[in-house]
């Protein structure tokens, strides 16, 4: 795929047919003029992930530069951690370490192994448009992210299973597993983070539709009896985790990755327990609530 010329020394490579771009020459660290953030939010909207090598962050210029994409988002707990007097939200910052100390803090969480395919804040009623992720430290092999377009997946959904699911909705449930399915008959719903959403999204900037599902969170379609929900959510994930669909990337420190949650999932690769991981994640919020 060719690489193509934007603004200045800034370059655009396409990294797969469906999903991600890497944008080279420029310093994101530094203050971005309005050219330069119209381009970037151009490519963003076509290339659905874009990558940033060779980058030196520090937390707040990382905070700076994702403002330029919207609203920055917060962290929030659970219901049943509010009912308990614990503070709504958490900061704008993660840290997404194995790193028990790090852990241990306020910021940090999600520490080791495989994570299943999911979309970040799928079950809040406006789920965050974007994450960025900065890598800080990273162990000798694997860890790897992989994200595909929704868009996509979308287009291979076979007509006899979107007759089925156009105009419905799906319950997502954040439940804290990484690599198990959910299970309705052993969990409390309304203890957990959920919202029903539509199974088929609109894209507030695009205006293109893409399917809305996901591995790891998505439980149940609206109108359904069990067994045939199970049944095309079970064949919507084999759809939406192909590899011809998804761009894999190897991390190496100072990358920023960031990838839009209304357009695509990801999922993480096992790697070394032994080994530290130490990423700093930030969010862009949502415009509203999803919609048909």
């Amino acid at each position: 795929m060719d690489t193509i010329s934007a603004t200045g020394a800034l370059t655009i490579t396409p990294l797969t047919d469906h999903v991600g771009a890497e944008i080279s020459g420029i310093d994101i660290s530094r203050p971005q003029d309005a050219t330069t953030v119209e381009v970037l939010n151009e490519a963003f909207n076509q290339y659905v992930a874009l990558v940033f090598r060779d980058q030196d962050l520090t937390k707040q210029q990382q905070l700076d530069f994702a403002g330029h994409f919207g609203p920055l988002g917060v962290r929030r707990n659970a219901p049943k951690d509010i009912r308990a007097g614990k503070d709504a939200t958490n900061g704008h910052v993660m840290l997404v370490t194995n790193i028990a100390e790090k852990i241990g803090g306020k910021e940090g969480s999600y520490g080791d192994g495989e994570m299943w395919f999911h979309a970040d804040s799928c079950y809040y009623e406006i789920p965050n448009r974007a994450t960025f992720l900065y890598s800080v430290e990273l162990p000798t092999e694997g860890g790897n992210t992989r994200m595909n377009s929704m868009y996509a997946a979308l287009q291979n959904v076979p007509s006899a299973i979107l007759d089925r699911i156009e105009g419905r909705r799906v319950l997502q449930v954040h439940d804290h597993k990484r690599r198990e399915r959910l299970d309705l008959d052993n969990i409390v719903v309304e203890d957990l983070r959920h919202c029903w959403q539509p199974i088929i999204v609109t894209h507030s900037k695009t205006g293109k539709r893409a399917l809305y599902v996901n591995r790891l969170m998505s439980a149940q379609i609206e109108g359904l009896e069990r067994a045939e929900s199970d049944d095309i959510l079970d064949q919507l994930f084999e759809i939406t985790e192909q590899e011809k669909i998804f761009y894999e990337h190897e991390w190496r420190l100072g990358d920023l990755l960031m990838w839009d949650n209304h357009a695509s999932i990801h999922m993480r690769t096992d790697f070394p327990r032994d080994q530290r991981r130490l990423l700093r994640r930030c969010t862009i919020g949502g415009d509203g609530p999803m919609s048909f």
